[in-house]
């Protein structure tokens, strides 16, 4: 009976099974195959955090639940950084500020491709793009090809129901942006 209470909640599990789908998308090869995407844990890193991104976007226009899905697979994201990190040997008293450096990483790029997607000229979210995802070392049509990824994403994740259950689904990149 006591090992009930360590059991996860099928909450818990719904936010693991979103956020494990997240970080598979997010590697999926080709993005650093046939995108360009540099394969660098900080790129991986970047194309983790512009997936959750584009899922909180999805899930920031329902009220309630969807909104408390969004804070909570946002926690799990900061979970996995400081699991990352440590793992790496990143030491105890390092670890606060780098998790702070990823905080604002996040926080200013979910502002930066918001604006963007936002925009009424679809070049702001590949400038964007290359500057974070690509650090500025790509062509812009890497970047371009990328931001119609993102756009579909945005598209297909809008005919899925609220997510609570934890099932997302997003386009193949290899479908995605071929001509652009």
């Amino acid at each position: 009976m006591m090992f009930r209470w360590f059991a996860p909640t099928s909450r818990e599990a719904n936010i693991d099974s979103l956020y494990g789908t997240i970080v598979a998308q997010a590697r999926n090869p080709a993005f650093y195959q046939s995108y360009g995407v540099p394969d660098t844990v900080t790129a991986r890193l970047e194309m983790i955090m512009l997936h959750a991104i584009l899922v909180l976007r999805r899930l920031k226009d329902h009220t309630g639940s969807g909104r408390e899905l969004g804070q909570r697979l946002f926690d799990r994201f900061c979970q996995d950084m400081d699991d990352n990190m440590r793992e790496m040997g990143v030491g105890d008293l390092a670890v606060p500020g780098k998790m702070r450096l990823i905080g604002e990483a996040f926080y200013g790029r979910q502002a930066a491709y918001t604006a963007a997607l936002a925009a009424p000229h679809a070049d702001g979210l590949a400038e964007a793009l290359a500057r974070n995802v690509f650090a500025g070392s790509s062509g812009p049509e890497r970047a371009t090809r990328l931001a119609a990824y993102c756009r579909e994403t945005l598209r297909q994740l809008s005919t899925q129901g609220e997510l609570t259950c934890g099932e997302v689904s997003f386009p193949d990149p290899q479908q995605v942006g071929v001509h652009a």
